[in-house]
Formats: structure tokens, sequence, C-alpha cells
């Protein structure tokens, strides 16, 4: 204290004196991993970490294992430790030479020995068969890729001017003389200062990644009963359904609905959306707009072995189902089936491609959902209806009745009737039949042939009146632009008559239609002319 209080001569060693000077924890002293110097084994890849299986060195002298360095190299193309660019061709293949003995103990913490199993391997100079530790200087020949300590080549090769190799007498030289380890420099094996440890870069493995994010990734020890209730949890769970892609269709006057999207009222209750401000349509879905502008019916002819059948299909009531049969019917889905069921004095069935009843889909995949109209009913001979397996699950069969089978109403979509070729259902219902009720001689449908399609013209419809939309836009657009909307054909183009305003005004013509009116289809007269342009110059004298 006193005017002593600012020296830095102080009676007590401060944080920083302690912390760096004379005691207490420093960086370069801890073991842990905020070590500023973590060294690495010898017998240990620079890559993975691990003790190696299969060594193979770079130009530098790192030691890889063979299965941690090739798909690194295949991704990344650079050194691991150095992050210069590095090829496979540039490995080089080396030889620890070891011994092996029987021991219970861990592996030593010296970089010598790894372990094998229940061996502790320690590697050593096959010449002088002194063991590699943390302090031998290690190098390798390049020509061979045997490892030897540097004393016996120093010893055997430098000094003595023997330039072979000591294992296999293989020429060398100095420069194919790799250091692996040099006590007097060991800032190589700093893991700290690897470029793949210090950038992160690191080959992912999937299925370690998938694990990671399971929920249960850290549970070591749990009891008996918390298994059997993850393992039914795995079992039962389903996965929310991703919401699908935003529509790409726009809004226009064919496909908007009279009510919004919703979107503005959600973004104002509920924090879960995106803020929305302006309302937009719903969209209608394209099936929606076009069995609305359907008003007439169809008609196919189905074409047998037997005769021909012409069905009228209410495409104008029963749109859907009449969609999925006029598609089926012009693909040929139906070409080439035969009629699997055939009943006596109740119905025809077919359109299952196996020919087996079991069989067939719709024109979307899969069944759809019945449609039953009040007015039409399972009345008389010739009625077209669906065949189904149960409520809403209409396919591609359909059957053709023999008589009235008003108890199939409200189980099966009505959806045609014949109109021609009574003589051909007469045919079919005369067909005989084993005891599973299919025609012993088959009654084969040849083809479908379709000769009015609403459906078809509607669509053509569609395209004409949305394409003219889209132009009416477009030169709307162009107008607000500042661009010239094209004049009509047949408009004649207005020529001045004089300069200033009203240059287009005819004084002539407005006085003769007004004052003299002359007969239709026939050129003024002379007289007509005079007392027009008369007429005129005494208005503007009048007006003076």
């Amino acid at each position: 204290m006193g005017k002593r209080q600012h020296q830095s001569d102080k009676m007590y060693l401060t944080t920083t004196e302690w912390s760096q000077f004379y005691g207490g924890y420093k960086k370069s002293s801890h073991s842990g991993a905020k070590a500023s110097f973590r060294r690495l084994p010898l017998s240990h890849c620079c890559l993975s970490l691990v003790p190696f299986n299969h060594p193979y060195i770079d130009p530098q002298g790192n030691v890889y294992d063979l299965e941690a360095i090739l798909p690194f190299l295949r991704k990344f193309k650079i050194n691991p430790v150095t992050g210069k660019p590095l090829s496979e061709k540039q490995l080089i293949r080396v030889t620890f030479h070891r011994s092996t003995g029987e021991s219970s103990s861990s592996t030593s913490a010296d970089g010598s020995s790894s372990t094998d199993g229940g061996l502790v391997v320690e590697y050593h100079c096959p010449v002088l068969y002194k063991p590699f530790t943390n302090n031998t200087h290690v190098v390798a020949i390049k020509t061979t890729g045997n490892v030897f300590s540097y004393e016996a080549v120093e010893q055997l090769n430098i000094r003595a001017s023997n330039w072979k190799e000591l294992l296999t007498d293989t020429p060398f030289t100095r420069e194919d003389i790799i250091t692996l380890q040099d006590p007097q420099h060991l800032e190589k094996f700093n893991i700290a200062r690897f470029y793949h440890v210090k950038n992160n870069v690191r080959l992912v493995d999937q299925d370690e990644e998938k694990k990671k994010q399971s929920s249960s990734h850290r549970l070591n020890n749990v009891s008996k009963d918390t298994q059997d209730i993850l393992e039914h949890f795995n079992n039962t769970y389903k996965a929310e359904e991703m919401p699908g892609e935003p529509d790409a269709r726009r809004p226009d006057k064919f496909n908007a609905a009279h009510y919004s999207t919703g979107a503005v009222a959600a973004s104002l209750t509920s924090t879960a959306t995106s803020v929305e401000t302006q309302h937009q349509p719903a969209l209608l879905e394209d099936h929606v707009v076009r069995y609305a502008r359907t008003k007439t019916k169809g008609y196919v002819s189905l074409e047998t072995n037997l005769g021909s059948l012409n069905l009228e299909i209410y495409c104008d009531t029963v749109s859907k189902t009449s969609d999925n049969f006029m598609a089926l019917c012009l693909k040929g889905y139906y070409d080439g089936t035969i009629f699997h069921r055939c009943i006596r004095h109740f119905m025809i069935q077919g359109g299952d491609p196996t020919g087996t009843g079991k069989g067939g889909e719709c024109c979307w995949g899969g069944a759809f959902k019945d449609e039953f109209r009040p007015q039409y009913s399972h009345k008389g001979r010739g009625v077209l209806s669906m065949a189904n397996s149960g409520p809403d699950t209409n396919k591609s069969q359909f059957f053709i009745t023999f008589r009235s089978c008003q108890h199939l109403d409200g189980k099966h979509t009505i959806f045609g009737r014949v109109v021609g070729g009574l003589e051909t259902l007469k045919a079919m219902e005369a067909v005989e039949t084993d005891n599973k009720d299919t025609p012993i001689t088959p009654i084969v449908l040849k083809a479908a042939k379709v000769f009015v399609n609403p459906f078809k013209e509607v669509d053509e419809q569609l395209a004409r009146e949305r394409a003219a939309e889209e132009a009416a836009a477009a030169a709307e657009q162009a107008e607000l632009r500042g661009a010239k909307r094209k004049r009509p054909q047949g408009e004649e183009q207005l020529k001045p008559v004089r300069s200033g305003v009203g240059k287009f005004l005819d004084f002539n013509k407005v006085a003769l239609s007004s004052l003299v009116p002359c007969e239709r289809n026939s050129p003024p007269s002379d007289l007509q002319v005079r007392h027009g342009a008369t007429s005129i110059s005494s208005r503007r004298l009048s007006d003076l």
C-alpha cells in the first residue's frame, strides 16, 4: 500500500506469475485433451490414432494404417498431418519387425508396443534387436520398406559406405533414408498440430451417425423392463408423414375455389405457421374441374368372340367411375381379358387381367370410393356396374346384369348400360359354366373401343380457354409496361385530316350525316355537299 502500491516488485505471487512461471496449472504440463503437446506413439496411425495393422508411410515419414488412409485420400486427396496434396501412389509400404510374448497386462504407453489379442507386440530393429522406444531414432529404407534403427544404418551403411540394404542387399542412396522418429525433433508426433485434428476433417460413417441420432445411443446400463419398453416402442413407432412439396399450380378462374386456403387465419392464431397477410384462393383438384364441366355421356364398344356390346357410360353423373373405365379402355387394359364369371339369370363379370377375379387395379393405382346415385338402380337387363370386394374397393372389374338385381343397389356403383348388342348378351348368358361359375368356353374381350370420350373434349376445351386467358393476361401486362396493343384485324387506321386539335374529325361527314340525310348505299349529291358546307360556315360565323 502507499506510494509503492503500483510497483512490479510485490511481496506476493500474482495469478499470472503463479500460472506461467513458478507453479500451478500450465497447459504444457496438462495431459488431457487441452494439452499443447499430445504425443502420438510410433506404433499408432496418424489418422485413426489407434495401433496400425498394415503400416504405410508418406514421404515425410508419417505412419498410417492402410484401411484408414485409403478412403481418406480418395475423398479429400490431402495429407492428414500437413494438409498438403497427397496421392495414393506416394504412399510407401513399410515392414516393422516385431516379437510377441504372452502377457495379461495392457498396452504400454512408450510408443513401442501394442496388443494383439492376449499378446504384447514389441517392435525392434531386425539387425541390432533393440526395441523401439520414444527415444529411439527410427528410419525406413524407401526401396525395400524395412524399418531399422538409425544406429544400425549409420554404423553399417553410412560410415562403411555400404549402400546396400542390410537384409536384402538391395542398393539404395542417402535420399532413400526416411526418418520415422527422431528424438530431437518430436514435433511431427504432436496430435494437436495435425491438420485433420485442427480442422475436424474426417470421414463420416453413416451407421455411426445414425446410432448417434438414436435416443438410446447413450444408454449403457438399463434394466430389463426399460429394454422391453424400448423394443416395443421401436417395433410400433411410425414416423410422421412429412408434408409434401407445395402445389406448383397457380390459381385461375377455372381451378380457384370460392373459399381461401385459411393461411391468414392460421398464421394469426398459431405460432407454428409462417406469417401470411394475403388471402389466396384454395385450388380445386384437376379432376374436380374436369368433372364439373362434363355434361354429356360417353360411348364404348366391347368386341368379344361372341359379338359386340355397345355401352352408354354415365360420364356426366358418375364421373370418377366413368373416367376410370374410359382410361382403362383407352390404354388397352381390357384387351385380351376374359369374362371369368357368368351366372345365368344374374350377371356376367370381367375386367380382371389375371382371369381369376382377384386381380386388377384402377387407372390411378389401388382402389377408389363408391359413387352411388339415387336415379340409377339395377332394374332390367344390361345394367353396367362395378364389381368390388366391399365398400370403397372399386378397381377395374365390372359386371353386366341379365335381369333386375335391385338388392345390389347401394352396394355396387352403376355407371352405364347396354344400348346395343343384346343378342351378344343373350349368347353370353347361354354359355355353359362349371361348378365355379367359370365359362367352359372362354368368352374373350378382344378389344374395347371408345367412340365418344367427354373427358377428352373437356380437357381440350380447358386447354384452349387457359391459353386464351394467358394470352389476354400477357397483352394486359404488355400494355401496362408501355407496349402498344395490337389492333384487331379489319379495323381501319385513322388518318389525320388537319393539324392541331381534332385532326381526326372530318366535318364534312358530320354535316352530311346530321343535316342532310341521304339514302343508304348512295353517294351524296353536289347540292347536299354544298348545303352541308354552307351550314358549317354559318355555324362558325354565328359562334364568332
